[in-house]
């Protein structure tokens, strides 16, 4: 028996952060109703890179049922009411006021079905000054701060993969997780009313910079793949011209790099190096000097000495890299063209194997949820 047998969700949802969330809760056991156009989640046409399947949508969509609705038709909008008068959770992610103007506004679902958990997600929230501006992933990014603080000096960038739909969506899978969880312990507490949106679930991931900034008038600067606030922490070339990041964190840490990787342990007693205050303020200086070490190594050599140093490091990976690395987690998903592997989720649970998901087509259940839920 999976973790969320017996719980039904609605999502009406398109795109990465919603279906992030429901994905999510599919895995774990609950029916998930996905809604869709007729021509479908747009995430369907990103691309068609595997077998056929848009990469973002294979990633997201595995384990849901598929049925395609106009909520502007009677019938539609009938069906759909009912579907939700059965469903513990519902998740839409519409632009803020759009489901009002189909009838079906939120706060008063959370009225005439008191048992509901209804999450609406959205980019700036459903109140405030911005909340009908549309939002995007890298516009959100941008908007946050987070470009300011990613790519190197003047050239700004964005994080590489969609990781402000990703906050929102693990922001709203743990306050539905909640939400479930009270319900269960005093069911008298019934649904919940929650509004996520991208901007400020980015905007919390942003706080070690803003209070930076905010109270100790500092301002992060783009380093690229150096840290802006500890020394030496970064990435390196080495002898055969591929890079090594590593990190030093503490005093102790300093000193083990000095003598056993640099090979110089005067340097940590050195006024210039003596902390990480002076270390950053003589950066440039120090990473010339670790890097003319590293020069005389391949990678490989380097990591040998670093672990025997006991100093954390990471390889700088490519794609090819990644596909190819021996820590990784696979999970599958069957599609009508076969299986796909994609890479693991994060947590691994003692005695749990999931068997592989189903990905979805377009409309495939529509004639068993209208016979289900029509009547």
């Amino acid at each position: 028996m999976s973790d969320l047998d017996g719980i039904t969700v609605v999502a009406l949802e398109q795109a990465v952060a919603a279906p992030y969330v429901s994905g999510r809760l599919a895995e774990e056991g609950a029916r998930v109703i996905k809604i869709e156009r007729k021509e479908g989640d747009f995430a369907r046409h990103y691309d068609d890179f595997v077998e056929g399947y848009s990469t973002y949508f294979v990633w997201l969509n595995a384990g849901k049922e598929s049925i395609t609705l106009d909520l502007r038709e009677v019938e539609d909008a009938r069906l759909f009411g009912k579907l939700l008068a059965k469903a513990d959770v519902f998740i839409q992610n519409l632009a803020p006021g759009a489901l009002t103007r189909l009838g079906f506004d939120p706060k008063q679902l959370r009225k005439d079905l008191p048992h509901l958990i209804i999450c609406s997600i959205s980019g700036y929230g459903e109140e405030g000054p911005y909340r009908n501006q549309k939002a995007y992933d890298l516009l959100i990014q941008a908007e946050t701060g987070l470009c300011s603080v990613t790519g190197i000096g003047e050239q700004l960038t964005r994080v590489g993969v969609s990781v402000s739909d990703i906050s929102a969506g693990m922001t709203a899978y743990q306050e539905i997780l909640r939400a479930l969880f009270a319900r269960q312990r005093d069911p008298k507490r019934n649904g919940r009313l929650i509004d996520v949106s991208l901007f400020h679930s980015t905007a919390d991931w942003m706080n070690v910079p803003y209070l930076q900034y905010h109270y100790g008038n500092f301002t992060p600067q783009n380093h690229g793949l150096k840290h802006p606030s500890i020394a030496p922490y970064g990435a390196f070339t080495c002898g055969d011209d591929k890079k090594i990041l590593f990190s030093i964190q503490n005093e102790r840490e300093w000193l083990d790099l000095c003598r056993d990787v640099l090979n110089d342990e005067t340097l940590a007693k050195s006024e210039k190096y003596r902390n990480n205050i002076q270390r950053l303020a003589h950066r440039e200086e120090l990473e010339s000097l670790i890097e003319s070490v590293f020069r005389d190594y391949t990678r490989e050599q380097v990591i040998v000495l670093l672990e025997e140093a006991r100093i954390a490091f990471g390889r700088v990976s490519d794609l090819n890299d990644l596909t190819s690395h021996p820590q990784n987690r696979y999970r599958e998903i069957m599609t009508k063209n076969g299986v796909i592997k994609t890479l693991g989720r994060g947590a691994h649970i003692e005695g749990i194997v999931k068997a592989p998901l189903s990905l979805p087509e377009i409309g495939q259940d529509n004639e068993k949820i209208r016979e289900e839920f029509g009547k």
